[in-house]
């Protein structure tokens, strides 16, 4: 259940009221917040944003101390995060995984995607690559174009001050020092970057497929530099290619929960979702800092996810992670018969589980420190 807001603005942040939930409807209830934020995206020019932010709650007292209770989800490049962990669909809501067993759980769409604040460049789709343009022409365009917008329309720095203003508004909201981080993929880099900077605000981190390289650059790239496209987008055509591609064993994932994942996604961008077959859309961000240089610096508890067939974050990639990483505390966890969509596959309740005793407890299957294969 969505709960209604009066949402009233403060300085760089907004504070949301709700209305009682039904004590008689099923289930975790949903609640939307807009953290305010001064923008630093290029694509904002210097312009006022406002980042999506869902809770997923469940009323009555919670076992988990209230210090280690606050849960902020970072998504990846492409999908927001309220289709990431929140699937409208079967069990599949990592959100909904955590929020039962007693954490107070929040996600949040970066500036470009979802349901925050979209810079005004990505209503063009000549920002696209020329080769995603075609499908678009002529419905919405005429022909191919050039891009409007010269330079990246959000960037990874961004991506840290939006993580920060929620990080902070979590804190005052619930009035704790520090808040446990999950993401995937390129929230590897997101989380990592911010977690280095606020090693304070930061208890523990836990991400599916962190998007870590050895030899990644360790400086933002230049901010003149042009490209070809400064946004992506993607069709359920492309969203299934790229699935079935990554599927190695029987049973991993099912139609079903493929359409509704898309179609969520296409309710999150209801202006793309009107363009050509109907997509969603992303800024280009240029990961970097992620590397064997800072990865011994980074000390936060860090557990670490890779499917077993996964092709868009190698397990290799995974594991030099783990061997370069400085947390004491660190897990890498092998999961069996799972892509890099994990949380949307057969053995999804692993990996919730794991991440559950990771922040619950520090360890998972008993282990602070190591290596763990699961599922089958």
């Amino acid at each position: 259940m969505r709960r209604t807001l009066l949402c009233c603005a403060l300085p760089l942040l907004v504070a949301c009221t709700t209305t009682p939930p039904d004590a008689s409807a099923p289930g975790p209830a949903r609640t939307d917040h807009y953290v305010q934020v001064k923008s630093p995206a290029p694509g904002m020019n210097g312009g006022d944003g406002k980042i999506y932010v869902r809770e997923v709650a469940v009323s009555g007292a919670s076992a988990i101390p209230a210090a280690r209770r606050v849960v902020l989800f970072v998504h990846g490049a492409g999908t927001p995060a309220e289709v990431s962990f929140d699937v409208p669909h079967g069990d599949f809501s990592w959100m909904a995984y955590l929020a039962n067993a007693g954490f107070d759980v929040f996600s949040m769409d970066m500036t470009g995607y979802g349901r925050s604040t979209r810079p005004p460049a990505m209503a063009d789709p000549c920002n696209l690559p020329k080769a995603q343009q075609a499908q678009f022409v002529p419905g919405v365009i005429p022909a191919p174009c050039a891009p409007s917008h010269p330079t990246a329309i959000t960037t990874l720095e961004s991506d840290w001050a939006d993580i920060g203003a929620v990080v902070d508004h979590l804190r005052s909201l619930r009035g704790v020092d520090q808040v446990a981080l999950i993401g995937w993929s390129q929230g590897g880099p997101r989380t990592a970057g911010y977690a280095l900077r606020n090693p304070a605000k930061v208890s523990r981190l836990f991400v599916l497929a962190p998007a870590y390289a050895r030899e990644m650059a360790n400086g933002p790239p230049n901010p003149t530099a042009t490209a070809d496209g400064q946004m992506n987008a993607q069709s359920r055509a492309d969203f299934v290619k790229n699935w079935d591609r990554q599927v190695g064993c029987a049973g991993q994932y099912d139609a079903a929960t493929s359409d509704a994942i898309f179609n969520d996604m296409l309710a999150s961008d209801p202006v793309a979702a009107k363009w050509g077959p109907g997509v969603r859309r992303s800024p280009n961000v240029t990961s970097w800092g992620f590397n064997q240089a800072t990865a011994p610096k980074l000390q936060v508890p860090y557990a670490m996810v890779t499917g077993e067939h996964d092709k868009q974050v190698a397990p290799e990639r995974v594991r030099t992670l783990y061997e370069d990483l400085g947390s004491s505390d660190k897990v890498l966890i092998d999961l069996a018969c799972s892509s890099h969509n994990a949380m949307w596959e057969k053995n999804h309740l692993l990996l919730f589980k794991a991440s559950l005793e990771w922040l619950r407890d520090g360890r998972i299957n008993g282990t602070s420190r190591g290596q763990l294969k699961l599922g089958f």
